[in-house]
Protein backbone atom coordinates (compact mmCIF):
# COMPACT_ATOMS: atom_id res chain seq x y z
CA UNK A 1 0.00 0.00 0.00
CA UNK A 2 1.16 3.18 -1.07
CA UNK A 3 -0.98 6.12 0.52
CA UNK A 4 -1.81 4.52 4.28
CA UNK A 5 -3.25 7.83 5.02
CA UNK A 6 -5.48 8.15 2.25
CA UNK A 7 -6.61 4.33 2.77
CA UNK A 8 -7.84 5.32 6.17
CA UNK A 9 -9.80 8.34 4.86
CA UNK A 10 -11.53 6.17 2.29
CA UNK A 11 -12.42 3.51 4.57
CA UNK A 12 -14.33 6.49 6.77
CA UNK A 13 -15.87 7.58 3.62
CA UNK A 14 -17.00 4.53 2.70
CA UNK A 15 -18.50 3.25 5.97
CA UNK A 16 -20.08 6.58 6.51
CA UNK A 17 -21.71 5.65 3.01
CA UNK A 18 -22.71 2.62 4.50
CA UNK A 19 -24.23 4.24 7.58
CA UNK A 20 -21.46 2.03 9.20
CA UNK A 21 -20.88 2.66 13.51
CA UNK A 22 -17.46 1.29 13.18
CA UNK A 23 -14.80 0.93 10.73
CA UNK A 24 -11.43 -1.12 11.40
CA UNK A 25 -8.03 -0.14 9.52
CA UNK A 26 -4.45 -1.48 10.20
CA UNK A 27 -2.71 0.54 12.56
CA UNK A 28 -0.05 3.31 12.49
CA UNK A 29 1.67 5.40 14.56
CA UNK A 30 0.61 8.36 11.94
CA UNK A 31 -2.91 6.45 11.66
CA UNK A 32 -3.28 7.18 15.37
CA UNK A 33 -1.90 10.45 15.33
CA UNK A 34 -4.49 11.83 12.73
CA UNK A 35 -7.54 10.18 14.46
CA UNK A 36 -6.16 11.96 17.61
CA UNK A 37 -6.75 15.16 16.03
CA UNK A 38 -10.35 13.77 14.70
CA UNK A 39 -11.52 13.37 18.15
CA UNK A 40 -10.00 16.57 19.22
CA UNK A 41 -12.47 18.44 16.91
CA UNK A 42 -15.50 15.98 17.74
CA UNK A 43 -15.46 14.60 14.18
CA UNK A 44 -15.53 10.81 15.51
CA UNK A 45 -16.90 9.42 18.73
CA UNK A 46 -12.81 7.65 18.77
CA UNK A 47 -10.98 4.60 18.47
CA UNK A 48 -9.47 1.75 20.03
CA UNK A 49 -6.20 -0.58 19.65
CA UNK A 50 -7.30 -4.14 18.77
CA UNK A 51 -5.82 -7.06 16.67
CA UNK A 52 -7.40 -9.09 13.68
CA UNK A 53 -7.84 -12.69 13.29
CA UNK A 54 -4.34 -12.90 11.87
CA UNK A 55 -2.67 -10.87 14.75
CA UNK A 56 -1.88 -7.85 12.74
CA UNK A 57 -3.02 -4.45 15.03
CA UNK A 58 -5.79 -2.49 14.41
CA UNK A 59 -7.78 0.24 15.13
CA UNK A 60 -11.27 0.08 15.67
CA UNK A 61 -12.73 4.30 14.86
CA UNK A 62 -16.06 4.66 15.57
CA UNK A 63 -17.99 6.99 13.74
CA UNK A 64 -20.27 10.10 14.93
CA UNK A 65 -23.73 10.85 13.47
CA UNK A 66 -26.16 13.74 14.06
CA UNK A 67 -29.93 12.97 13.49
CA UNK A 68 -28.89 9.86 11.22
CA UNK A 69 -26.37 11.67 8.55
CA UNK A 70 -22.79 11.44 8.95
CA UNK A 71 -20.87 14.08 10.77
CA UNK A 72 -18.02 14.48 8.00
CA UNK A 73 -19.52 15.77 5.32
CA UNK A 74 -16.07 15.80 3.32
CA UNK A 75 -12.78 13.86 3.88
CA UNK A 76 -10.21 15.30 1.30
CA UNK A 77 -6.37 14.03 1.33
CA UNK A 78 -4.36 17.34 0.20
CA UNK A 79 -0.89 15.67 0.34
CA UNK A 80 -0.64 12.74 -1.46
CA UNK A 81 2.54 10.65 -2.03
CA UNK A 82 3.01 11.60 -6.28
CA UNK A 83 2.98 15.15 -4.39
CA UNK A 84 3.34 16.86 -1.11
CA UNK A 85 1.73 19.79 0.19
CA UNK A 86 3.99 21.98 2.53
CA UNK A 87 2.76 25.24 3.37
CA UNK A 88 4.05 27.74 6.58
CA UNK A 89 2.21 28.50 9.10
CA UNK A 90 0.59 31.77 7.50
CA UNK A 91 -0.13 30.05 4.40
CA UNK A 92 -2.22 27.14 5.93
CA UNK A 93 -5.56 27.81 4.30
CA UNK A 94 -8.94 27.52 6.63
CA UNK A 95 -11.77 25.25 5.34
CA UNK A 96 -14.99 26.78 4.52
CA UNK A 97 -14.03 30.10 6.25
CA UNK A 98 -12.70 27.80 9.43
CA UNK A 99 -16.34 25.42 10.16
CA UNK A 100 -13.54 22.83 8.66
CA UNK A 101 -9.77 21.33 9.80
CA UNK A 102 -7.05 20.64 7.95
CA UNK A 103 -4.83 18.46 9.86
CA UNK A 104 -1.16 19.14 9.41
CA UNK A 105 2.01 17.03 9.92
CA UNK A 106 4.36 19.59 11.46
CA UNK A 107 8.11 19.45 13.45
CA UNK A 108 5.90 19.48 16.50
CA UNK A 109 3.46 16.53 15.96
CA UNK A 110 0.38 15.95 14.06
CA UNK A 111 -2.22 18.80 15.16
CA UNK A 112 -5.40 21.11 13.89
CA UNK A 113 -4.63 24.15 11.36
CA UNK A 114 -5.51 26.49 14.66
CA UNK A 115 -3.30 25.01 16.38
CA UNK A 116 -0.31 25.38 13.69
CA UNK A 117 -0.95 28.90 13.14
CA UNK A 118 -1.05 29.54 17.18
CA UNK A 119 1.83 27.61 17.42
CA UNK A 120 3.51 29.10 14.61
CA UNK A 121 4.99 26.08 12.69
CA UNK A 122 4.08 24.42 9.41
CA UNK A 123 4.70 21.52 7.47
CA UNK A 124 2.75 18.58 5.40
CA UNK A 125 -0.71 19.38 5.07
CA UNK A 126 -2.31 15.69 5.47
CA UNK A 127 -6.10 16.20 4.59
CA UNK A 128 -8.72 18.78 5.03
CA UNK A 129 -12.23 17.86 7.25
CA UNK A 130 -15.51 19.51 6.80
Amino acid sequence: MNDPIGDMLTRIRNAHMRGKSTVSTPASKLRGWVLDVLADEGYIRGYEKGTDERGHATLEISLKYYDGTPVIRELKRVSKPGRRVYMGSNDIPQVRQGLGVSIVSTSKGVMSDANARNQNVGGEVLCTVF
